[in-house]
């Protein structure tokens, strides 16, 4: 195994399971079967979905997955924590990790990176979502390679007292415009990876806090309101740097793909993202064409 995704599913019932998962059509289905196939539509489902596809398209071993069923109240994401924090010492076959939507716990969070600490040679992390509020609220956020913020979620970045996005001062009504500010802010007080992909109109890719390149075309409104486009870009990520890519072309490989199969989908407001994925393939194609 060289990367894992790990994350949540909002279904309470959902047992913690490890393993590979293929994608067919709408649903994700485990390999080795007693598990109800996944829609996938947003949230870790659509991310695991494009990481799969995105393997694929390259001829590259695809991700397994640990993911656990969580409604919210946390219980699931503790069993995971749990989980990792036992096994991670031992797993030295894992070369990168994904974290994804994971209710944010940060004794949970900071004995899953004690584990990780453990390993030789160091994982490679990339956060997103849940797990990324809680890998800053913990103080630990420099212990990453890859976050992939919004502009809201980047404004929970560079708020140094805020505990929780809910807490977030008037960032959280940041735009675009206020990208670089927001920047300078999450390094200056130790809230940032090493690298951030930061979502939005125009797509950043900053590097210890210096802006590398922007991606800001092909523009395609439809995609803004359509839930889980934000997943599409960090499972492109995923998929990219598990078939070996270096860090900022997978990144701005991503995000250039992303924009690209919302052109070729030619998409309404109402489409769901399972609708994108078929596009993917020629979409990741086109840009790894790009210079």
């Amino acid at each position: 195994m060289a990367w894992m995704i790990c994350g949540t599913v909002p279904d309470a019932a959902f047992p913690l399971a490890e393993g590979y998962w293929r994608l067919d059509k709408d649903f994700l289905h485990v390999e080795r079967g007693g598990i109800p196939p996944l829609s996938v539509q947003r949230g870790t489902p659509a991310l695991l979905a494009t990481a799969l596809l995105t393997c694929e398209t390259l001829g590259a071993a695809p991700p397994a997955a640990l993911l656990v069923g969580d409604i919210g109240n946390g219980d699931g994401s503790g069993n995971l924590y749990n989980h990792l924090a036992a096994s991670l010492p031992d797993r030295s076959e894992i070369r990168g990790i994904t974290f994804h939507y994971l209710f944010p716990d940060i004794d949970g969070h900071n004995r899953v990176l004690m584990a990780l600490e453990k390993r030789s040679p160091k994982s490679v992390l990339v956060a997103d979502a849940g797990f990324m509020y809680v890998a800053k609220m913990s103080g630990y956020a420099e212990a990453y390679d890859l976050f992939t913020p919004d502009v809201g979620e980047l404004a929970f970045l560079a708020d140094e007292k805020a505990p929780h996005p809910f807490y977030t001062r008037g960032f959280l009504l940041s735009a675009d415009e206020d990208v670089p500010h927001l920047v300078e802010r999450a390094y200056q007080h130790g809230n940032a990876a090493r690298f951030l992909l930061v979502k939005g109109k125009s797509d950043r890719l900053v590097r210890e806090g210096r802006f590398l390149e922007e991606v800001s075309e092909p523009q395609v409104p439809a995609l803004e309101p359509i839930g889980g486009t934000g997943d599409l870009v960090t499972g492109l990520v995923t998929g990219l740097l598990a078939s070996g890519m270096e860090m900022a072309r997978a990144c701005l490989t991503a995000a250039r793909a992303a924009r690209l199969t919302g052109l070729l989908a030619n998409p309404t407001p109402a489409t769901q993202i399972a609708a994108l994925l078929p596009f993917l393939p020629e979409a990741l194609h086109r840009a790894m064409k790009m210079p």
